[in-house]
């Protein structure tokens, strides 16, 4: 699979290998060696998958995608900062990826964390504290809908993660502007396996 696709060809792309993880019925394609080899002096991922890194949540098998397949960047809660930012900018102008895809998931811990720090005003030490900090609009405003729900908390924040991310850099934003790229931004259920779509911003 390479990258001469559009942004709606690559969305497609990654719903039918949720679909065939969800069924059980992965195909595990571009995992041998021969694709390994293909790609020693090249790669054209199809889609930019920005995630949570929580073990469970492992984008190439959660899509049922490969070696070279998707461009993938992980922080806990899916918080972004300026190597995020740089990562995701090297994708869309070098790489020229059509799809970039935020995945947050049920019961988060940053998201909890930062939940817990809004509901006891005691938040954690060292670096967690950042994170913490920059997920905290996303529970505050989820609390004004008089919801409060760790899960309705993570729906938010992928939302407020797709806005930031367009909000925080022109590259992403000029992308969609011309429709050369499109955002999603899913939630990923960990007892059934699907991710579902809650925002989109561009043209899929």
């Amino acid at each position: 699979m390479g990258n001469r696709i559009g942004s709606y060809e690559a969305w497609q792309l990654l719903l039918d290998g949720n679909q065939r993880f969800v069924t059980g019925d992965s195909l595990y394609p571009n995992q041998n060696a021969a694709r390994r080899s293909e790609l020693v002096t090249t790669q054209n991922p199809f889609a930019v998958i920005f995630g949570c890194a929580d073990s469970r949540l492992a984008a190439e098998i959660i899509f049922d995608v490969g070696l070279g397949d998707v461009f993938v960047v992980r922080t806990a809660g899916h918080v972004l900062d300026y190597a995020v930012l740089g990562s995701l900018e090297y994708a869309i102008s070098v790489l020229h990826v059509p799809l970039i895809a935020v995945l947050g998931h049920g019961n988060c811990g940053a998201v909890t964390a930062a939940k817990e720090a809004v509901e006891t005003g005691a938040t954690p030490q060292g670096h967690i504290r950042g994170l913490v900090e920059r997920i905290t609009p996303s529970v505050l405003k989820t609390m004004r809908q008089d919801k409060t729900d760790v899960n309705e908390m993570v729906i938010e924040h992928v939302k407020q993660t797709v806005r930031r991310l367009l909000e925080n850099s022109r590259v992403v934003f000029d992308a969609v502007d011309n429709y050369s790229t499109a955002v999603v931004g899913l939630t990923y259920q960990l007892e059934e396996g699907r991710a579902q779509l809650v925002s989109t911003a561009g043209v899929l």
